[in-house]
This record gives structure tokens, sequence and C-alpha cells, in this order.
């Protein structure tokens, strides 16, 4: 295998967050009884004609801006025919001569370190409606809900190496389009869907070789997989003497191979043809100005703020910085608080260990930053120990709001007053004057014992901090 290298090129389909659809005004909400989120311009009825939706082009300039591409200024739409169940006008609204976005980059960062890709486009387009395969009617039945729901298809330069690059690719772009707000990526709907391109050569060649298409991958692990595979099966198919064909490919993540669908279709199969029922798309300079007036800190920005202005680590300010959920309840419960390293903390370690726990993905998350920040400000203030936070943290973590009202009701609050805890440590001193005694002697580890035997005796919630002082101060009167 290491005489071989592999390329890969990704075509990635971004379903964008608009409420209607690109060229009507049907809702574009997931799910629904199926074929009811249609109308007769979404399912090509006789007569219809569509209307471009404004957001549609805005959300595709500002993913251009985001990745460094250049915005053609007039942009047409074409027709991509061919005929298929889910595609009931029997050919796809889309742009092929003059795409909206061209020559753009993003920098990807691996084990090896940072890289370059190459986007060569960005389109408009047009989804297409869902199959549904019933084994056990042995039917095939169609929902057209998703038909005419807007897409960006991405299209990248065969830039990359391993799928350790296709992942780190997908990642990036994945957190962009997020932090833009264009589109919720959620690949477990559909949101984001990749076509893997790949072919191998051997190591040094520049000719590229034949490649295939992996189809619609709906999740970094199956496409990491169908990458590794597809690479094996042409290795070893050219190493047998055969020949790679270019195909459209199914991945079988299940068995781990892919199987052949049909021979790869290239542009002049598809009968490109201008829409006639669409007119050219113009961007003035002012349209332009005002989405890029709009465009908001992206991840990596606002990592190097969190480090420059938080006094963050790289790997916290990455770690915080890598989903846009948690960064914002990150700022937010800092705006609430002021303690950006605490916060840090609680995110890294409590929060995202009960993610983990209850399999909680960043946009499902219930907790508020009022709540996160309120909680951290507590223990700061010493009002509650770190131990009885944890209590408090689940309640906010399930979307409670009221963390005061809850400290108080469960009696987590610490006990404040310096007579109480004078009290407590004289109380244990007069009964451990041995390890007192030994502690003065320089043993260290009696401190300890004492400081347990304190928060045992103490009537109420103690704070930690404020035991230790009180020991301090008696020992050394």
């Amino acid at each position: 295998m290491a005489a071989y290298e592999m390329v890969i090129g990704l075509e990635v389909h971004v379903e964008l967050s608009t409420r209607t659809k690109i060229f009507c005004g049907c809702t574009t909400r997931f799910g629904g009884v199926p074929n009811t989120h249609t109308c007769p311009i979404c399912t090509g009825m006789p007569g219809t004609l569509p209307v471009l939706n404004r957001r549609v082009v805005e959300f595709a300039m500002a993913a251009g801006l985001a990745t460094n591409c250049a915005i053609t200024r007039v942009s047409k739409f074409d027709r991509k025919n061919y005929f298929y169940p889910d595609l009931p006008k029997a050919y796809q609204v889309s742009q092929l001569y003059l795409p909206i976005c061209r020559n753009g980059h993003v920098h990807i960062r691996t084990a090896a370190g940072e890289k370059e890709i190459g986007i060569h486009e960005i389109h408009m387009e047009e989804d297409a409606g869902k199959l549904l395969h019933d084994p056990w009617l042995d039917k095939t039945l169609v929902d057209y809900n998703r038909c005419g729901v807007p897409l960006l298809e991405i299209v990248s330069e065969p830039d990359m190496r391993s799928a350790e690059e296709a992942i780190a690719y997908l990642t990036t772009l994945r957190q962009t389009l997020q932090y833009i707000g264009v589109s919720d990526c959620r690949m477990q709907e559909g949101s984001l869907r990749a076509d893997v391109n790949l072919s191998v050569r051997p190591a040094g060649q520049k000719e590229l070789g034949t490649r295939t298409e992996m189809k619609n991958l709906n999740s970094f692990k199956a496409i990491a997989r169908a990458i590794e595979g597809e690479f094996r099966r042409q290795v070893e198919c050219i190493q047998d003497g055969g020949r790679v064909l270019q195909q459209t490919r199914r991945w079988d993540d299940n068995k781990g191979t892919s199987f052949a669908m049909r021979s790869k279709e290239n542009a002049q199969d598809y009968r490109y043809f201008p829409e006639p029922d669409l007119p050219p798309v113009e961007i003035s300079e002012a349209w332009l100005a005002q989405v890029r007036d709009r465009q908001p800190e992206l991840a990596q920005a606002k990592a190097q703020r969190y480090q420059q202005t938080f006094a963050l680590s790289e790997y916290e300010a990455n770690q915080i910085t890598a989903e846009k959920p948690v960064a914002d309840l990150f700022e937010r419960a800092v705006a609430v608080c002021g303690h950006p390293r605490e916060t840090a903390g609680w995110i890294m370690g409590e929060m995202m260990a009960m993610m983990k726990e209850r399999q909680v993905m960043p946009e499902a998350l219930e907790i508020t930053g009022e709540a996160l920040g309120t909680l951290v400000a507590m223990v700061a203030e010493g009002r509650v120990s770190r131990q009885s936070a944890r209590e408090a943290f689940a309640y906010a973590f399930q979307g409670g709001e009221d963390i005061e009202g809850y400290v108080r009701a469960h009696g987590l609050e610490t006990v404040q007053e310096d007579g109480v805890y004078r009290k407590a440590v004289e109380e244990v001193l007069s009964r451990c004057r041995n390890d007192a005694d030994a502690y003065r002697a320089g043993n260290e580890k009696a401190l300890g014992f004492l400081i347990g035997q304190a928060m045992k005796a103490f009537q109420g919630k103690p704070d930690p901090k404020r035991i230790r002082e009180a020991l301090m101060r008696a020992l050394k009167a």
C-alpha cells in the first residue's frame, strides 16, 4: 500500500437554514408527514415558475467570504437533466457554468501540521426528495418534502491525501458554516452530506488515476472508513492487473466495502443548459458589503482572542471554540461571572464529561450561560463548595435556571460566619492534641487529617478554604 498514494476531493452538500425553500414558500422544516411540505412549484407541475429566495444568495455569499472565495458578480442557474424517482421535475436547478463562488481555500491542521485545501467552487442548487426502501413490503416509497430545500454544494480541489486530512477538512468546513449561521450541519438529519471522489496513483506520479465517487455519506466515521476501504479496493485491483473503472459507488458501512451503482457521469451526460425561468443573479458592491459587514468572528479568531484576553491555553481555547454552541455558552457565562478560567474549567471538566455520559450533542445543550455564570460566581465567592456546586451543576445541565434558589432549597450554601469556623476548629484541636503537635513538629500529613476532622464536625455546609484558613490560624496561635 505504501507504494501508492490516494488523492481525495470532496463534494459537500449543505442544507441551508432558511425558513422557506429556494424557489417557493414551502417550509424547510425537517421531518413532517411525507409529502406535506410541497406545492406545485417544488414538485415541478406544468405552468409553474420559480422565484429565487434572496436569503439563499446571501447565505452563499457568506459561505464564500468565510472560505476565502471570489464572489461571482453575475452568476446563472442551469438545468441538470436526469430522471430519478425522487426528482419529480426530471431535472435539477443547479449552477454549472457560472457558480456564485470560486477559487477559495481553508486551512486544516492534522498531526502532520497545517495544510491549505483549495475550494474549486461553491454553487447553489435545489435538493431532491428522499426514497424510503421498505424491505418488508418489497416496495420503495417517495417523500417529496425535501424537494426544493436550498443547498450549497462545496467542491474541493483534489488536495487531500488521507482520511485524516479529509475529516479535518470536513470538521473545519462544518465549524465555519455553523459559525456564520448558514446551516445547522446536522449530519444525522442530512443537513451535511459528502460525496467522496477518490483515486490512487503510484507514489511520486503526478498524473491522476481514475476516480470513483461514493455518494451521500453522512457521518465522519463512515467517511473515514469509506476512504480507507476504497483505497484498499483500488490498490488491490491494480496489483491484480485489473483496471479501476470510473463509477459511482455505494459504501456499505456494515460490510466495510463499496458496491458499484452505475458508471460515473460527466457533465455532458446531464445535458446542462441555462435555466430559462430564472434571470441571472447580479450582486452589487453594496449588497456584498452588507453581507461582509454581517460576518461574525470565526472559530480560529475567537480562539486567539480567548488566549489573549482570557489567558486560556491554546488547547483550552481550541476545545471551547470547536463547537459554536459551547463558545456561545462560555461567553454568556463569563459576562455574568467575570471568571473566564474557572468557567473554562467547568465546561471542559464537568460539562463535557456529562455530555459524553448522556450522549448530548452541543446543539442540544439545555444549560444556559446565565445559570453557569451564576454557579461559577458562587463558587468563586465561597458561597458554595466545589462539591456542592457539582450537584447544582447537574440541575443546571438539565435546563434549570434558578441556581440561587436551588442552592438555598437544597441547603448547599456554605456557612459564612467566621465565628462558626473558629468554634469548629477549636473543638477539633481540643480532641486531637497529638495530631496538632505532630503538625507543629513538621508532619504535613497531620494537617490533612485535622482538616478532615473539622469538615466532619462542622454543622452545615463548610467552605474547605475557610476551614483550612481557620485551622492554620489556630495552629500558629
